[in-house]
C-alpha cells in the first residue's frame, strides 16, 4: 500500500491536478492514502486579505489570522478539489483534516528560539480511522490541519503527517511511502533531470552525502526517509507524480 505525499502547487492549478489525480487513478487496485500540502493557496488567500506571513527558512509562522487562513486554504479549498477531482475520475475518495474523528493528534510547538504559533507536531495517529475506510474502498485524502486533545486547530507539516500516517499503518501492511517533489527523484547532477539515482541505502547515502553529491534541502528529506524505514516502512519512494512507481527508492 502506498502512503503518497503531493505539495499544495500541484493542487492550485486545476490543469495540474488533473494530471495528478489521472496518476492515482491509474495505481488501479492498490489502495493508498494522499497527504497534502497547501501553502501556495494560502498564502495567496492571505495577499488577498492583506494578512501578513512570515517565514523562517521555508516554514510558516502560524499566527491566529494565518491558523484560520490555512485551515480555509488546506482542510477547505485544496482538500476538497483533490476529492472532487479523484470523484470525476471513479475514484471514490474522502476529504479529511487530521482532526477528523481525531485520526491525527498533535502537540503544540513549545517555544524556543522561534515561537511558530499554532504549529502543530504529531504524536498519534488513528489508523483504525484510516483501515476502515480502505477497507471499503475509499481512498483517505488527508489535509495537514490537526488538533490536540485539548481541541486547539493546529497547522502541522504535511511531509510529517505523511512519515507520521505511513508509520501507523507500517503495523497492519506493508508500506511505501512516496514523498512527491518536483523532481522525478534524488539526482546524481541536480542540473540533469536524467540523473536520477535508481535506489539509494544508508552506505551509498553517507557516501554520497560526504562526497557533497546530496546537499542542501536533500538531506533531511532522506533524513526522514531513513526514520521512517526505521520505524517500519518498508521503502520510501522519493519521485514526481508522473512517475509513482519510478525515481529514487529509498531502502534499507
Amino acid at each position: 500500500m502506498k502512503v503518497i505525499k503531493i505539495g499544495g502547487k500541484l493542487i492550485e492549478n486545476q490543469s495540474t491536478l488533473n494530471s495528478v489525480a489521472k496518476a492515482l487513478a491509474g495505481l488501479g487496485d492498490e489502495p493508498f492514502v494522499l497527504v497534502h500540502g497547501g501553502g501556495a493557496m494560502a498564502t495567496a488567500l492571505a495577499g488577498k486579505l492583506g494578512v501578513e506571513q512570515r517565514m523562517v527558512e521555508g516554514r510558516r509562522i502560524t499566527d491566529a489570522a494565518t491558523l484560520e487562513l490555512a485551515v480555509m486554504a488546506y482542510a477547505g479549498l485544496a482538500n476538497k478539489r483533490v476529492v472532487a477531482t479523484l470523484a470525476a475520475l471513479g475514484k471514490p475518495a474522502c476529504g479529511l483534516s487530521g482532526c477528523d474523528m481525531g485520526v491525527v493528534r498533535s502537540v503544540r510547538r513549545p517555544v524556543g528560539e522561534i515561537d511558530w504559533g499554532f504549529v502543530g507536531d504529531v504524536v498519534e495517529v488513528r489508523g483504525d480511522v484510516i483501515a476502515d475506510l480502505l477497507d471499503k474502498g475509499v481512498s483517505p485524502v488527508l489535509s495537514p490541519i490537526t488538533c490536540s486533545a485539548e481541541g486547539e486547530l493546529l497547522n502541522t507539516n504535511a511531509d510529517s503527517v505523511a512519515a507520521a500516517v505511513a508509520v501507523a499503518m507500517a503495523d497492519r501492511v506493508e508500506i511505501e511511502a512516496v514523498m512527491c517533489l518536483d523532481k522525478p527523484g534524488v539526482l546524481l547532477d541536480v542540473e540533469d533531470p536524467e540523473s536520477v539515482i535508481p535506489q539509494i541505502d544508508k552506505a551509498l547515502y553517507e557516501e554520497l552525502k560526504n562526497e557533497g553529491k546530496i546537499f542542501s534541502g536533500m538531506i533531511p528529506k532522506l533524513d526522514n526517509a531513513f526514520a521512517m524505514i526505521a520505524s517500519g516502512v518498508a521503502a520510501v519512494r522519493i519521485t514526481d507524480v508522473a512517475h509513482l512507481d519510478g525515481g529514487t527508492l529509498i531502502v534499507k
